[in-house]
């Protein structure tokens, strides 16, 4: 009897394991959980901040990081080839931020300052966004859906933003017309840590 039962058992024991590899090696099907998870208060749900987004290379952590640059504290050094974003916070020092950049077309290099600051800011596409994409609304009240996320900061008079996104999926990627777009959560973060009129060296 007992070596009857030993192969079923084992058997079993297989299969149960196959299915959880399984379960693990195949990709996560984020549509319905991102947006039960997101709040208004904060970014990405759990699955996001655990496993780095869908799609792209997803958000990366948040960090305090050496950098080695003669820039002073508070100011925004982006580097668009890294995709990343780094607010100068002493001598040697920074904190780096995930972003999306401009896709192929729609990148740049340059030097403004922060000169607004919005919360869940409203948004209004430029004739040129809309000359590009006229399906796009006119008007855009802030909140949850807008694509410009729960914070804002505007660079000089250019159309420009480093802003939040309702999409972490796209952090690391090219993907916008322009802006730099941070998860909302980091956005929040780097919004309450920079001043108004603080430099933002684009390269």
């Amino acid at each position: 009897m007992r070596l009857r039962v030993l192969p079923v058992v084992f058997a079993t024991v297989l299969a149960m394991a196959a299915v959880s590899a399984t379960a693990v090696a195949a990709p996560l099907n984020y549509e319905g959980t991102y947006p039960a998870e997101r709040s208004r208060s904060g970014g990405a749900g759990f699955f996001e901040r655990l496993f780095g987004g869908y799609g792209g290379s997803g958000p990366v952590p948040r960090e305090r990081v050496s950098f080695e640059a003669r820039y002073k504290p508070g100011t925004i050094v982006i580097s668009t080839k890294e995709r990343r974003l780094y607010l100068v916070t002493g001598e040697g020092e920074a904190l780096r931020y995930g972003i999306g950049v401009g896709r192929l077309g729609f990148t740049w290099r340059g030097t403004h300052r922060v000169s607004a600051k919005r919360e869940w800011p409203d948004w209004t596409p430029p004739p040129q966004m809309l000359r590009r994409r006229p399906d796009l609304p006119r008007y855009m009240p802030g909140g949850e859906e807008n694509p410009l996320g729960a914070r804002a900061m505007y660079l000089g008079s250019t159309l420009f933003r480093i802003h939040g996104s309702n999409e972490p999926e796209t952090i690391g990627t090219a993907v916008s017309s322009g802006c730099f777009r941070l998860t909302n959560e980091d956005v929040i973060d780097l919004y309450n840590r920079v001043k108004l009129g603080a430099l933002v060296v684009v390269q």
